[in-house]
């Protein structure tokens, strides 16, 4: 039985450590968040509430979803998020799959060419222009279709694709199928670590989208929840027209900011543990190698 030696401890300590440090600096800040939208105000005003909510109080949230738009900018993002992952996982699914056959001809250089536009890129105004010339300006296919493949999700797609045992391949030809039955039959369902990640990749992506929603949406009724809530973490003023239209609750602007946030997270968090099993196999699998 091999021995740990007292090298290889110290090692492994110093790493646990650095990486229980870092695991804190991430919870500490969302603990501390999620405890001022769920303390009462009068907890909030004395500086009490630190990592654990004190005197439990929903009304931040009850005043969010009753005096702002987030019902409508949830939807939004429903919807974003929703349409955006089905085109996209729809797309890269159709790229990676072709690129990952060897009888493909010219795989190399089509996949060289979109590794290209990792490095260089059009940039942000002739993307604008584009968008505007196909008319796509106020539309959310302004959102979806210059996003519709990113091409590092689209390698790993590729490489996880290329490691499935080329004898599954032959054995469905000898059974008659052809490329779209090989790949919905035999591809896909031996591919579902690979794809609950990438789907991951995609949904945060398109729930966090801010900046582009900003430069192609122009009607508010539109904005999504990325939007609305850095709208009124800035707006001091918006804040205070919350807490004046609530005057039945008793809220202040710092746990209005804070319910905002956990609204605006809430989803990712409930999501990602049912694809976790499949997050870390699925990247190392469909690492790209070198």
């Amino acid at each position: 039985m091999r021995t740990t030696s007292f090298g290889d401890r110290l090692f492994f300590g110093l790493n646990y450590g650095l990486l229980a440090l870092i695991a804190l600096t991430c919870l500490l800040p969302l603990l501390h968040i999620a405890s001022l939208s769920l303390s009462h105000t009068q907890e909030i005003l004395s500086g009490r509430v630190t990592f654990w909510p004190v005197g439990w109080n929903t009304d931040a949230f009850t005043s969010m979803i009753e005096g702002t738009r987030m019902l409508s900018a949830f939807r939004n993002s429903v919807v974003i998020t929703v349409v955006g992952v089905a085109l996209s996982m729809l797309v890269t699914i159709l790229t990676a799959y072709p690129l990952s056959r060897k009888l493909f001809p010219g795989r190399r250089y089509v996949t060289l060419a979109m590794i290209f536009t990792m490095m260089f890129t059009g940039g942000m105004i002739p993307t604008y222009l584009i968008v505007k010339i196909f008319g796509l300006m106020n539309s959310y296919w302004a959102l979806w279709i210059p996003a519709l493949v990113n091409t590092y999700n689209m390698l790993v797609m590729k490489t996880y694709f290329e490691n499935i045992p080329d004898e599954l391949e032959e054995a469905g030809k000898m059974d008659g199928c052809g490329q779209w039955r090989q790949l919905l039959q035999i591809i896909l369902p031996l591919s579902k670590p690979v794809l609950a990640t990438i789907t991951l990749f995609y949904a945060v992506s398109y729930w966090n989208s801010f900046f582009n929603v900003m430069l192609y949406i122009n009607e508010s009724a539109k904005y999504n929840l990325a939007v609305l809530v850095q709208n009124m973490i800035q707006n001091q003023q918006l804040l205070q027209e919350i807490v004046l239209t609530g005057a039945q609750v008793e809220v202040v602007p710092e746990s209005l900011k804070a319910a905002s946030v956990m609204i605006m997270m809430l989803p990712m968090i409930v999501i990602y543990p049912f694809l976790q099993k499949y997050f870390v196999k699925g990247v190392m699998l469909g690492a790209v190698k070198g």
